[in-house]
């Protein structure tokens, strides 16, 4: 009994220092019970919705519901993540403390920047409601707070610290914005879909994305949410903007010699420009040195020095420190001699993309012929091998994909594929055939899945279709009268509503 009770002394002293040791860099963790003011500036936000299924696009995937938390705002609105409410059907708004729900209406959404703004159908519903104000002055070393509920609504505040601010992807992968990354040992509860990150009572960011195992956040900053929010309050939402240029840092002395650049190193040096882009209207070519962009130096590394950030990549200055119609003055150096170009920014819509980067709440394009499924390529066809679909899903595609503006520089199209063959009488001996560039269809070339449609309207001679592709086996035929007589057949095998959907 004494050894048992002298272990047991001793296991209790050692746990005793260990808590005690933890304590002083433990992150602030608090359960304020749910009448405190604090939480009357957040709702949840309960989503139903349902996702096209790009692997069968004549039908959606399977029902989902999401959880979040929502900001309130002035002029009762609410601000959440796009990724929240993305392919929504209905969304409602929840008290925490009361638990009375409402619908509420998607205002305005950017999949890029990732935020959408809502309304409920009856503002009353955010009365008593404390309105966050944005806190616009956040810096490395601050203290940051992500706020979450509970079940019974109580609110969960945990702590953590600014590390970084830099410029970053974010969902869509289609460019770089501001964000903050902050060590914050958060943890997973129902609401965490979208989490407020709170600076001194107002709002300093919205939760991009979590990792669990580093314990590191990545944040939507307030001056992403504020851009986005003085943009939304014009009659039409016209989107972060963008330069259409890419570029390399000029450290080594070999490209700038390459270049003709004289005077200092500094700038970037213009790998290529995108056709149709702001910077090639501005006169921007492939080869210039971009030595300032609106009166700010850029060093070598394309850092300007921002007055509350210190160095930040100069793409900020053409995202969350513009917006579209912005005209901005670019230094450059062409073969070693200065210029000045103005540049009015633009967005540039999903929809001008030949391959699209995002087809979020769209039915997606399809063509049945004889079972043969024709489609417009794009991105979010791509991602439907999951996070790793630059690797798992077909190399070819996400070559055209990454290279589309050298690739079709006219612009003005869309990537007609074959993405897969349905076995049926007139697709034996294609059976395995499946991601397949279609060129032309009988002779003439195509250049959307509608010009497709139109194509196939007349036969060659002989009463076939031929379909020419890019890849093997070269060229495709079918019996025009044959897929006619199969057509119903084939939509009763496989449950097809319509064999087309041409937008």
């Amino acid at each position: 009994m004494k050894l048992r009770r002298l272990i047991f002394t001793m296991t209790m002293s050692i746990l005793s220092m260990s808590i005690f040791a933890a304590q002083p860099n433990a992150p602030t963790k608090s359960i304020i019970p749910g009448n405190k003011p604090k939480e009357l500036s957040l709702v949840r936000v309960n989503v139903t919705g349902q996702p096209y299924d790009y692997f069968k696009p004549w039908q959606k995937k399977a029902p989902f519901s999401k959880r979040g938390l929502g900001a309130v705002l002035q002029g009762g609105r609410v601000i959440v993540t796009a990724d929240l409410v993305a392919n929504q059907n209905y969304v409602e708004l929840e008290r925490a403390e009361s638990g009375d729900k409402i619908g509420a209406d998607v205002k305005v959404i950017d999949y890029e920047a990732n935020l959408a703004l809502l309304e409920p159908t009856d503002k009353k519903f955010l009365e008593g409601l404390s309105p966050l104000e944005l806190a616009g002055d956040t810096a490395v070393g601050d203290r940051i707070a992500a706020w979450q509920l509970e079940p019974t609504g109580a609110l969960v505040v945990t702590e953590g610290i600014v590390t970084t601010v830099q410029m970053m992807k974010y969902p869509v992968d289609l460019g770089q914005f501001l964000g903050y990354r902050i060590s914050i040992p958060m943890q997973y509860r129902e609401n965490s879909y979208t989490v407020p990150l709170v600076k001194n009572n107002k709002l300093a960011g919205l939760l991009l994305r979590f990792d669990p195992r580093t314990q590191v956040l990545d944040a939507i900053p307030a001056p992403i949410i504020a851009h986005f929010l003085k943009d939304a309050a014009k009659e039409h939402y016209a989107g972060f903007p963008s330069a259409g240029f890419s570029f390399f840092s000029t450290r080594d002395p070999q490209l700038r010699t390459f270049a003709g650049q004289t005077g200092k190193a500094a700038g970037v040096y213009v790998t290529a420009v995108e056709p149709h882009s702001p910077a090639e209207k501005a006169g921007l070519q492939a080869g210039d040195i971009v030595t300032s962009v609106g009166n700010n130096d850029v060093d070598q590394n394309g850092n300007y020095v921002d007055q509350f950030y210190g160095k930040l990549e100069f793409t900020n200055l053409l995202t969350s420190r513009a917006f579209s119609g912005d005209t901005v003055p670019l230094q450059i150096q062409r073969q070693g001699k200065p210029m000045t170009l103005s540049m009015t920014l633009e967005h540039r819509p999903a929809k001008d993309y030949v391959i699209p980067p995002y087809n979020i709440d769209q039915a997606p394009n399809y063509y049945i012929l004889g079972g043969l499924i024709l489609q417009e390529l794009s991105r979010q066809y791509l991602k439907e091998w999951g996070p790793n679909w630059q690797k798992e899903a077909p190399q070819r595609f996400v070559y055209l994909d990454r290279y589309q503006s050298e690739l079709y520089p006219e612009g003005n199209r869309r990537v007609v594929i074959m993405s897969q063959v349905l076995p049926a009488n007139n697709t034996i001996g294609y059976d395995d055939l499946a991601y397949l560039t279609v060129k032309k269809v009988n002779g003439k070339e195509v250049k959307s899945l509608a010009e497709f449609a139109e194509a196939v309207k007349q036969p060659l001679e002989g009463g076939f279709i031929k379909i020419e592709t890019e890849e093997d086996p070269k060229q495709i035929e079918l019996e025009a009268a044959s897929v006619a007589d199969e057509a119903q057949a084939l939509q009763e095998n496989y449950g097809i509503s319509s064999l087309q959907r041409l937008q």
